[in-house]
């Protein structure tokens, strides 16, 4: 006889097991079409290296859309005049993915708990509602396969 936290943690399982299966499953039923990424940006210190992983997927696999969603600290880079540790602008390999069809999305509860003027932010890109929020609702209503730099 299981107790009930067993019993408890079992059925917490296999629910977890059946809701990530939603999105893979939207993601399978076109094997052969493109494929639909979301990359969560919650630190600029790996943004380069992100977008070097964008870059590297639409190489492989050119049709595949695209979405950046950041918050937190992962904004700074997608900020007006923001640069690497070397100096080097942000803003030109962002426009580089912009012209490959490649989406950037900014959380508004991070411009305004940061106090941040949305002006600030570069042109072109969309501010959304809450960046956590967003990569949720790409997963779960969009099917959207999720990768974390």
């Amino acid at each position: 006889m299981l107790k009930k936290s067993k019993l408890f943690a079992a059925a917490a399982a296999v629910a977890l097991l059946g809701l990530s299966g939603c999105a893979a499953t939207k993601q399978a039923q076109n094997p052969s079409g493109p494929i639909k990424t979301v990359y969560h940006i919650n630190d600029s210190a790996v943004a380069m290296m992100a977008m070097n992983n964008v870059r590297n997927q639409l190489v492989a696999s050119p049709s595949d859309q695209i979405v950046v969603v950041t918050h937190g600290n992962g904004i700074d880079f997608l900020l007006e005049a923001a640069a690497d540790a070397n100096g080097n602008p942000y803003n030109i390999k962002v426009e580089e993915l912009q012209a490959k069809k490649v989406d950037f999305r900014v959380c508004n509860n991070t411009l305004k708990s940061r106090k941040i003027d949305p002006k600030t932010v570069l042109e072109g890109l969309r501010i959304v509602p809450s960046g956590v929020a967003e990569v949720a609702g790409l997963q779960a209503r969009e099917g959207y396969t999720y990768l974390k730099p």
